[in-house]
């Protein structure tokens, strides 16, 4: 008996069992949803039909190269017709999922006569009806659509039932035995299967959703200063000799700002002023010259081998190459002769440069997409493939909501298909539909509104929108950059600085910083959110050294942090993450657990951050803990992984938190199965 198929959908209706709510499913399946290589994903939908008869839901899952498996869907609250399932793809590519649910005939005879015959009522009749039900599995097993091996168990149930000499609880009892019960539950007998799906899930490698990124710009990296000659560049290759540093506080991304020629008409100076002096080496996003455009060099950097020395040095270490893609130009830039249709043109005739009223950037000519698009897409693309063959595996993209999004929605599809390893990382600090669209399309990751998010309440509201939006977009946290430099972070000092870093480490599972960063640079251009004397406008060597053995370096507490998320898996996700209360409002508590099977460690993994989110006041509180999410019971140890101390908690633990000196705890779950 071949089973009758349902679609859902607009155009085949509902379907015979309604489902609804599918997830993980990205506007109805208009773009994928995304994880990573080995995240536990959640697949969820509702699923339900009238009257009280049984049912079942199953997940199909296609892999890339067309492997299906099937698993089941569980109720996880009876009556409200809530079902789940957990996979853990473990394939590079694009997936496919359905959902399937049906009617459950032989789950429903198993319930009535578990009743009924107990009760004297109908036995006959009931074990006449399980005969029905069986005979349409062996029904099944002739048809070839379920194997042989399941013949004889349900053969010798279905000749109990048809035994009307022997005892009734005796005749049924073979037909509701554990052993039918396991097979009817791994290959149920179904009737009126409806489908939803299929719905696609990108599976992308893990720094999609993993790592640590250090951002810096080489020209500062060795750069000097001499009074009769003025200003010399650093290279790649001094660069190069700072990646040991940047590997040893744990970093898995060196993250370049842009290292093409620079243009010198309309150069800015320092601190973004009009005039510029002998030396000033202008804004690396004022990308062309005469010496070339976005796949060149600048020539004080070195050259193309004197780069692939850098890719090189940076693999040894164990760190990838970012890149920064900035899609503008300077006045200066090959492309304005070569392709003057590929800006806008005013109407006195000139190249119109960019604005952000009041903000004007004269050096730098955007690009318009609406005159040659083709020829436009072509060129960028190009570019790309130039660096991604000289190693690049990120692109941090400069402003990318500034092009349109069928552009990114395009080149994105093509990055995907032909390089699977290159991530493309949104700097798009602007609305949240642009933001979200531009992950819709294939951006990997993206910069956040967690720079200006302060408060526990302001941070968990966050949280909780990033993971709504998990199936698609990844968020990236970083305290400052080379632009942004809040109130919060001038005016906190060394205690500001100590507090973002633990929160950006813990809260989300990528996460970056500036240079400079470890020196609590916080002295900000007034009336800006930026640096004074910002590097984007000139050089900016650091004492590193000098500052690391004064005491004075975050260097360490930066390692510190790196260490934990690499030995913690459970701070390498995002969805796992769980607030929970304390009655100190400015206090902010959550957790991330992973049990021993999606720890990949073969224990579990729980890590609980209780953090101040002032930086000048100090707290003691009591907090009030969901041990579930921890997954413990009673009273529990834990260890905290910034200093090394031990505790013995409860459910309402008294925490004392300091902002000089201890603004945040970093705790382990000590589980029993570690004992």
């Amino acid at each position: 008996m071949s089973e009758t198929t349902f679609r859902t959908g607009l155009d085949a209706g509902i379907g015979r069992i309604p489902i609804m709510d599918v997830q993980p499913v990205v506007d109805g399946g208009r773009f994928p949803a995304r994880c990573v290589e080995g995240e536990t994903v959640a697949v969820r939908a509702n699923a339900f039909r009238e009257g009280h008869d049984a049912m079942g839901v199953q997940l199909v899952l296609v892999s890339p190269t067309g492997v299906e498996t099937r698993r089941p869907l569980r109720s996880t609250n009876p009556g409200l017709d809530l079902w789940e399932a957990t996979i853990r793809p473990d394939e590079l590519g694009t997936w496919t999922f359905r959902i399937e649910a049906f009617s459950a005939p032989y789950d429903t005879w198993a319930h009535v006569a578990e009743v009924k015959i107990p009760a004297g009522v109908d036995p006959e009749l009931t074990c006449d009806e399980g005969v029905l039900v069986l005979e349409r599995v062996l029904a099944e097993i002739a048809e070839g659509t379920r194997p042989a091996s399941d013949g004889p168990v349900v053969s010798a149930a279905l000749e109990s039932l048809r035994s009307p000499g022997l005892p009734v609880t005796a005749r049924i009892a073979p037909a509701l035995a554990a052993d039918l019960r396991g097979i009817l539950a791994e290959r149920p007998l179904r009737e009126g299967v409806t489908v939803a799906g299929p719905f696609r899930l990108e599976v992308q490698r893990r720094r999609a959703l993993y790592g640590s990124w250090y951002e810096f710009f080489p020209r500062s990296e060795g750069a000097h200063f001499d009074p009769e000659h003025g200003w010399t560049s650093g290279t790649l290759r001094s660069a190069a000799r700072s990646l040991d540093r940047i590997a040893q506080m744990g970093f898995d991304v060196a993250y370049l700002t842009p290292i093409h020629p620079i243009g010198t008409t309309f150069r800015k100076g320092r601190n973004n002023t009009l005039e510029t002096r002998p030396g000033d080496p202008g804004s690396p996003y004022a990308i062309g010259s005469p010496a070339g455009g976005h796949d060149a060099i600048h020539p004080d950097l070195g050259t193309i081998e004197d780069f692939d020395a850098f890719v090189f040095r940076a693999k040894e270490l164990g760190l990838e190459v970012a890149m920064d893609i900035a899609l503008q130009c300077s006045p200066d830039h090959p492309w304005v002769q070569e392709h003057p249709e590929w800006f806008v043109v005013r109407a006195d005739g000139t190249i119109a440069y960019a604005e952000n009223p009041p903000k004007k950037y004269q050096d730098i000519y955007p690009l318009s997409f609406d005159t040659d698009y083709e020829g436009l897409y072509a060129a960028i693309r190009d570019v790309l493939e130039h660096w991604v063959a000289h190693g690049v595996t990120l692109f941090r993209v400069d402003n990318p909501h500034t092009k349109p999004v069928r552009f990114w929605e395009e080149l994105l599809a093509e990055f995907a298909e032909k390089h699977p390893e290159v991530i493309f990382l949104a700097e798009a600090f602007t609305r949240p539909t642009m933001m979200h669209t531009l992950g819709k399309v294939g951006y990997h990751q993206s910069y956040t509104y967690f720079t200006w998010r302060e408060s526990a309440e302001e941070l968990q509201e966050y949280l909780e929108e990033l993971v709504e939006a998990a199936p698609y977009m990844r968020p990236s946290f970083w305290p400052t950059t080379h632009d942004i430099l809040t109130p919060y972070m001038s005016s906190g000092g060394r205690r500001a600085f100590v507090l973002r870093a633990i929160l950006a480490a813990t809260l989300v599972p990528t996460w970056g910083i500036y240079s400079g960063y470890e020196l609590v640079e916080d002295v900000p251009r007034p009336g800006a959110q930026e640096q004074i004397d910002n590097e984007k406008y000139e050089y900016k060597p650091r004492d590193y050294a000098g500052a690391l053995t004064r005491g004075e370096s975050l260097e360490p507490l930066l390692g510190t942090l790196n260490r934990i998320r690499r030995e913690h898996p459970a701070l390498q996700t995002l969805t796992t993450i769980r607030f929970h209360e304390a009655d100190d409002p400015q206090v902010l508590v959550f957790s991330k657990h992973l049990d021993a099977d999606a720890s990949g460690t073969g224990r579990p993994d729980t890590v609980l951050v209780v953090s101040l989110t002032a930086h000048d006041r100090d707290a003691s509180t009591r907090l009030h803990l969901e041990l579930d999410s921890l997954g413990v019971e009673g009273s529990f140890e834990v260890e905290d992984l910034l200093t090394g101390e031990r505790f013995r908690w409860d459910q309402e633990p008294f925490v004392i938190l300091s902002a000089a000196d201890r603004p945040a705890h970093v705790l382990r779950i000590v589980h029993p199965e570690e004992s």
